[in-house]
């Protein structure tokens, strides 16, 4: 359903030129749950823009469907990490479910219906008329969550959504996009900087290297489904998991190889 092919991406010109993304290629299969994720940056979030068609890669090429992403498809939706500045403060819930959807060709009837659909699969539904400063954290992310699924998307980018919110509610909505996945059959490519988030939601996790970028190792994880926040992270084949691709990341960390760089340390590391 979607290739990236050979993504490089570099940022100015001549010796001040930083290469973020320098070869990057892998697949994602249609209803496929795919996790990126790699070394603090490693250029995760400079690789789903230019999936998004936000940004154009310096060379290579990402096909969606076979046809090359030029400009945001209109069959991909994209939930960002900072829910409170992609949500509309002054306008309700309902409004901000409803925005994408106006250019739509639709019915009003369609737009309520699904619109109500998109807050229920979440269970928001009571909090239809509620404006965003008045829900937690972890309510607006649900929201972002539901104006991607009221646009019924073939594939759903998130970049780190659950990054800003505490771990009770990110291990919740962890568990809610499973479901909604579940019923809605979509495709999911979700970039996380967890490694305990990437095994437990993927079916396959993409790991990138050190800038500039590229695929160490796609690691299949064959974890029954349903998963459980308790029962599956307690499975040995979850724990190998994660230290496996742990192992992969911490190897490119960059060594610290001077005295200077360690503060109150005496032995060179």
């Amino acid at each position: 359903m979607l290739e990236t092919k050979g993504i490089a991406k570099i940022y100015g010109t001549g010796p001040k030129a930083t290469h973020a993304l320098e070869d990057v290629s892998f697949t994602v299969t249609d209803g496929e749950f795919v996790c990126v994720v790699g070394p603090s940056g490693c250029g995760k979030t400079t690789l789903l823009k230019c999936i998004a068609g936000l940004m154009r890669p310096t060379r290579g090429e990402v096909l969606l469907r076979g046809k090359r992403v030029v400009e945001p498809p209109e069959e991909l939706a994209l939930v960002f990490q900072d829910y409170s500045r992609s949500l509309m403060p002054w306008s309700t819930v309902r409004n901000n479910v409803l925005l994408p959807l106006r250019h739509k060709r639709l019915s009003t009837a369609e737009r309520k219906a699904l619109v109500a659909e998109s807050l229920g699969s979440v269970g928001l539904t009571r909090f239809i008329d509620h404006y965003p400063w008045q829900l937690s954290g972890g309510m607006q992310q649900r929201v972002a969550i539901a104006r991607a699924l009221a646009y019924q998307p073939a594939i759903l980018l998130m970049d780190e959504p659950f990054a800003s919110v505490d771990a009770q509610t990110r291990g919740d909505l962890e568990d809610l996009v499973l479901r909604v996945r579940e019923q809605y059959g979509i495709t999911i490519l979700f970039v996380t900087h967890d490694i305990d988030e990437s095994v437990y939601l993927a079916d396959r996790v993409v790991v990138l290297t050190h800038s500039p970028t590229t695929v160490k190792e796609i690691v299949g994880v064959s974890l029954p489904r349903p998963r459980d926040q308790i029962a599956t992270k307690e499975l040995a084949d979850f724990i190998n998991l994660r230290g496996h691709v742990y192992r992969l990341i911490r190897r490119e960390l960059t060594p610290v190889t001077s005295v200077d760089a360690v503060p109150n340390s005496g032995t060179p590391v």
